[in-house]
This record gives C-alpha cells, structure tokens and sequence, in this order.
C-alpha cells in the first residue's frame, strides 16, 4: 500500500479524467488482469508487480552510462556478465519497492511497457524502515556492491544527488514533484508512453502550481524533455570513473492555465 495521502491519490486518480485516451486506473481497477482498451491507459503500479516494473527498467537502463557507474567497476572486472545483470536488477527492485511504499509508481502498456518512479511533494525513502523494508539496507551494509560500486553509490552518487536538487530547487524543494525514473523496453518505445507517463503527474502539478524536477543521463533525452516544458539548470559529473558520467538536471515550472468565457 502506497503511503500518499488519500487526498493526493485522489488528486492523482482524477487529473486526467476528463482526457480521451490518457487516465490513471485507479488502484482496485488497475489489479484487474487489463483489457486492451486499457493498455494505453496510465495506472498505478501495486507492490506484487515490483519485480515486472524493475525488469521494465533494467532493461531499459541496460547501457546507460549512469546504471552502469555502479557496476562496470574496475573492482568487477572478475564479474560475469550474469552477476553483474543481477546486480542492476536487484538495484532496481529495491527502488521500485521503495517508491511503491513512499512514492507513486506508474506503467502503461500491455506488460509494463513504459513506467516511472516519482516522488510526491515532501516525501522521501530516506528513512530507514523504508530502506528496511525495500531492502536498500542490503545495499547500503554491504550486500551486492563491490567496495568500489558501492562508494561510487553512497559516498558519491546520493550526496551529489541531494545537494544539487537543493540548490537547484531551493526553497520549493519540499513543494515539487520528483521524477527519479523513466524507462521504456525498446520495443515500445516511439508509441507515447514517456509522455503519457510525465503528463499525467505535470497535470497534477500544474492545477496545484508545484515545479518539477529530473536528472537526465541519456544526452538526447533534454530534447524530449523540453518539449514537455523541462529546462536545463546545471549539469554535474560522477568523476570516479575514467570518464566523467554527465547528468543535465531539468526542472519543470508551472504552467498556469487560465479558463475562458465565451
């Protein structure tokens, strides 16, 4: 059970009511085995499908220069090429199950085709019985990473993470929606998914004027980005590697719409 309040889950369920082929199932609809009118449809994912969204994900990610920080280690390099795809599997199973239980998990598409990670305005999986019960604590204590990917993670990754998105967002930092992943399975890609998925919370937003905000890692990603109102504020570098790992940080204003009388 997500832990949003039912007034945001509500707010969530009924942005897009009034769209024609873009709405969120609500949860009891969204359990139900989907009819294929349904899989161009946005829903929100239950904890029982963590390991199908993660797979979603990972695939993904599978060459993405910032998943494979962790694990293409000079430290792995003994690894074969199934320990370390279990590696970035498990990575992603424990935080889509974070967000699942802190955040909002969405998907689209006949078998998690296209999902996303958000994290609602002032919450977080930082706390340590999420960690407990996600299994991010299995990663933090030592399980799973090498010595060096697991530096790279905790000791580089999450603090650059947190300092940039507060000094980007400043004081509406606590206020602003967080897209953490976006993943589509590249065989669904080019069918709309990404943007159904981002729209359906960039609408919530912009009814409650609240900003969003993303790290992007992919350099042909801002393009898409920009055309759904995201800005480029600032890059920053993972540099424990041989070559630096960019990320453009993207935020996302309101857009106040303002109805007309005939």
């Amino acid at each position: 059970m997500s832990l949003l309040s039912p007034t945001m889950m509500e707010k969530i369920n009924t942005a897009l009511s009034s769209a024609i082929t873009i709405e969120i199932l609500p949860p009891t609809q969204a359990a139900k085995v989907p009819s294929s009118a349904e899989h161009n449809q946005v829903r929100i994912v239950q904890r029982h499908e963590y390991k199908e969204v993660a797979l979603t994900l990972a695939q993904a990610f599978k060459d993405d220069d910032v998943a494979m920080y962790f694990v293409e280690t000079g430290d792995t390099s003994h690894w074969s090429q199934k320990e370390k795809w279990d590696l970035h599997v498990c990575i992603l199973e424990y935080l889509v199950y974070g967000h699942i239980l802190k955040g909002l998990v969405t998907t689209i598409g006949p078998n998690y085709d296209s999902v996303a990670l958000w994290m609602p305005p002032g919450q977080t999986m930082d706390d340590w019985l999420t960690g407990f019960r996600s299994g991010m604590w299995r990663l933090e204590y030592g399980w799973g990473f090498s010595p060096e990917g697991h530096t790279r993670y905790f000791r580089e990754f999450q603090p650059l993470l947190h300092q940039t998105k507060h000094e980007v967002l400043g004081n509406v930092e606590d206020e602003a929606w967080y897209l953490v992943y976006i993943g589509t399975k590249p065989e669904a890609r080019g069918k709309g998914y990404a943007r159904a998925l981002i729209e359906s919370v960039t609408k919530v937003a912009d009814r409650e004027n609240r900003h969003c905000y993303l790290e992007s890692s992919n350099g042909i990603n801002p393009k898409i980005y920009a055309k759904l109102g995201f800005e480029i504020k600032k890059k920053i570098y993972l540099q424990r590697s041989t070559k630096p790992v960019e990320l453009d940080i993207m935020v996302r204003r309101p857009v106040m719409r303002t109805s007309t009388v005939a």
